[in-house]
């Protein structure tokens, strides 16, 4: 499929329709299986020890799946989650920013699926992986 919206084109797009998540995520990457998000963990993403919380890993693999689709249907804000499961299976690096590699499984005129793999930047091993399916509006 055609892609609509390359890294700079959703970042921009993330920059004027959520300036909340604007400075802290940044899509690296945009090709024919998905997209990368960056996650840049500061202070505000750690809970006690030290590590990544599960809500910013969660917003990491929403945000990579909304725009893995948006990259291809174009800028349609009201695409929502309708399914997400996520599960942790290791603690990730400490102060490295964490990369959400997405791969669309399906994407329809109503619905699209995707997977995310987090890892620690520079780590092979994932931290997390989610699945997600998204309602997408009727254009």
């Amino acid at each position: 499929m055609e892609l609509k919206m390359d890294a700079a084109a959703l970042n921009a797009f993330l920059t004027a329709e959520f300036p909340q998540v604007a400075p802290d995520f940044s899509v690296t990457e945009v090709g024919p299986e998905g997209v990368v998000l960056r996650l840049a963990v500061g202070g505000t993403h750690l809970r006690p020890g030290g590590t990544v919380s599960g809500p910013s890993m969660f917003a990491l693999a929403d945000l990579a799946i909304y725009c893995a689709i948006l990259s291809r249907i174009g800028p349609v804000a009201l695409a929502v989650t309708t399914s997400a499961s996520i599960d942790f299976m290791r603690k990730p690096a400490a102060g490295v920013d964490l990369l959400g590699e997405c791969r669309l499984l399906k994407l329809g005129r109503s619905l699209a699926v995707g997977d995310v793999l987090i890892r620690s930047d520079g780590v092979e091993a994932p931290v997390a992986r989610s699945s997600m399916t998204y309602a997408i509006p009727p254009r």
